[in-house]
């Protein structure tokens, strides 16, 4: 087992030595052995001189790198700019600007733009498991990203007086499960009736307690094989243990997050920044899960297999097919 670095410092020091960059990867990604990403073998040779692996069957791609099948695919920054980015975007509370990255690395700020939407594409939560398995209670809240009334036209500003000045914004439902402390969010359509029940019924084990407000797009959910109660916020916001406190925190972290270190956020970007924050709040350090900034960095790393972003996809550029003639 390789040695896991522990702080920020003791990271930018074991990293920058390229040889424990790639004995760091491949202990986390090939457990049992190197894997040849093109036919499966368990056998090829590593050339240290070139830091890849060739495999002894003649096809092509026969050489490979750590970098194969993941997120750093096809990247000409260096394995230890990519692994310093990763330890920052899992470790710091409210996230990092892509200048941040920038100044720090010594990459430019578009590369560290694209590098950090592939690092949140590693982060996206894959659990198939349907949330109040252990019978615990789950909240389950929306909410609107966006800017704030006062700082609005004044057009705008009578809108949301009438309730209305969200019309314009991305929304976001989330839900929180409080048995094993685990939130999944992710950017929604709108917040009508089918919107969101559809998310609770494909998310939520049948026949657990379901808390969210007032809203009516949650009502007939009792209907539906769960216990729901709701809290009214115009009178309380908790009764008892019924109250959506837990994801309005989680709601919290996210708008810190979003208006404070990225400021700006494009609605069609908007999903990689909820999973980011949903990544770092799964895997916070509490009383029953003391996790370190090592382990959280260690469980992202562990993700990167078998994802690719490439920067056509990431700004919706689809690349063109020349017409044949």
């Amino acid at each position: 087992m390789v040695k896991e670095p522990k702080t920020l410092q003791q990271a930018i020091l074991y990293f920058a030595d390229p040889d424990n960059c790639v004995s760091y990867l491949v202990d986390r990604r090939w457990r049992n052995g190197v894997v040849c990403p093109t036919c499966g073998r368990k056998d090829a040779a590593y050339v240290p001189v070139r830091r890849v692996w060739q495999c002894k069957t003649r096809h092509p791609k026969s050489q490979f790198s750590i970098k194969v099948g993941t997120i750093f695919e096809e990247s000409a920054v260096s394995l230890d700019k990519w692994l310093l980015a990763m330890w920052m975007v899992a470790n710091c509370k409210n996230g990092v600007s892509s200048w941040e990255i920038h100044r720090a690395l010594g990459v430019t700020q578009k590369t560290a733009w694209f590098m950090l939407h592939r690092i949140r594409l590693a982060m996206q939560n894959t659990c198939d498991l349907r949330m109040g398995q252990d019978g615990g209670p789950v909240e389950a809240d929306e909410t609107f990203i966006g800017g704030k009334p006062k700082n609005m036209h004044v057009r705008k500003r009578k809108l949301a007086k009438n309730g209305s000045f969200h019309i314009d914004k991305p929304a976001v439902f989330g839900m929180l499960d409080r048995a094993t402390r685990e939130v999944r969010a992710k950017v929604i359509p709108s917040v009508k009736r089918d919107v969101l029940q559809k998310a609770i019924l494909d998310q939520v084990v049948p026949g657990s307690k379901v808390y969210t407000d007032g809203w009516s797009g949650y009502s007939g959910l009792a209907e539906k094989e769960f216990v729901h109660e709701t809290v009214n916020h115009l009178q309380e916001y908790v009764r008892g243990e019924v109250h959506t406190q837990g994801i309005e925190n989680f709601w919290s972290l996210l708008k810190r997050g979003l208006g404070g270190t990225y400021v700006s956020v494009e609605p069609f970007h908007l999903f990689r920044y909820v999973d980011e924050q949903a990544f770092r709040y799964n895997n916070r350090a509490t009383p029953d899960n003391p996790m370190t900034d090592g382990d959280r960095f260690s469980l992202a790393v562990s993700q990167i297999v078998g994802k690719r972003l490439t920067y056509a996809e990431l700004t919706g550029k689809e690349l063109k097919i020349p017409e044949a003639n």
